[in-house]
């Protein structure tokens, strides 16, 4: 069933009459004429009796037409919706962040997204690298946030900020006494660290390691919170994103501890599915972003 035939049945029968339809719809009678023959031969059904004055809608012609009103209200509603999104007034948004860009950057994102754009529902996912660029690949989510990356053909990726893996210690530690130190300096048994399987452990100790210090005796803790704490009363010494630790350095609860031999960097990826342009809400939240790391 042609849906354009559709609309000009609809047409007909809201006028009565075919000649001023095809005036108003700025066409010609006899293509008017067709396109109802056409539409009556697809349905085998006759759907207009043509009357001195004008047409009739037959019985079949009437419950025909009370589906294309409802087709007709179903498009026009799609259209509003579409410039809606278009104008970011409504919609959807799902976003998909490692542990630390979840936990120390996207709230602030996210609050800027939404002063700009409130009518967006935003939804986050926090779980680790390999998770995230899945559910990204897949298009189970809009785009991702990761530290690390996976390489794939299924996504473009992005390099939009460097991470620095920062050394901590209490404002009290006896380390500060003689700054910048080298690495020899940190010794394990002090050395704070995450737990096995965490990609920032696997970043500092590979990096250490390079600078011969090994961490085998190092306390692991579940959380890089956990950490900042035991940092803070005094047990060690830690390293860890500086995402996750600026707040605790501007009140001076921690204070970074400056490596003679060392820095740590890591890409942050921006991760979406490829062949798929980014809607309206994705460049806005793109854009939230920036906004937010320039600071």
């Amino acid at each position: 069933m042609n849906l354009n035939h559709l609309a000009t049945l609809l047409a007909v029968a809201e006028r009565g009459n075919i000649t001023r339809t095809a005036r108003e719809l700025g066409t010609s009678q006899p293509a008017i004429s067709r396109q109802l023959a056409e539409l009556e031969s697809s349905c085998a059904v006759q759907l207009l009796e043509r009357m001195p004055r004008g047409v009739r809608l037959t019985d079949a012609g009437k419950r025909l037409c009370e589906h294309a009103r409802r087709i007709r209200a179903s498009a026009q509603a799609a259209e509003r919706e579409l410039a809606e999104l278009r104008g970011l007034t409504r919609g959807r948004l799902s976003v998909g962040a490692s542990t630390t860009i979840g936990s120390y950057l996207i709230p602030a994102v996210f609050g800027e997204f939404h002063r700009r754009h409130g009518g967006i529902e935003l939804e986050l996912e926090i779980a680790n690298t390999a998770a995230i660029q899945t559910a990204v690949a897949e298009r189970e989510l809009d785009l991702g946030l990761t530290e690390g990356l996976i390489a794939s053909e299924q996504l473009e990726v992005e390099v939009v900020h460097h991470d620095e893996m920062v050394a901590i210690v209490a404002p009290s530690d006896p380390l500060l006494r003689d700054t910048p130190v080298p690495c020899e300096r940190l010794r394990p048994r002090s050395f704070l660290i995450r737990e096995r399987g965490s990609g920032s452990r696997d970043v500092v100790v590979a990096a250490l390691a390079d600078r011969g210090v090994q961490l085998d005796d190092a306390m692991a803790l579940g959380s890089t919170e956990a950490i900042k704490s035991a940092v803070a009363s005094g047990l060690g010494v830690s390293m860890v994103s500086r995402l996750a630790v600026e707040l605790e350095l501007r009140l001076g609860v921690l204070v970074e501890l400056p490596l003679s031999d060392l820095r740590v960097r890591r890409a942050l990826h921006l991760v979406r599915p490829r062949g798929v342009s980014p809607g309206p809400a994705v460049q806005a939240f793109v854009g939230a972003l920036r906004e937010v790391l320039s600071r």
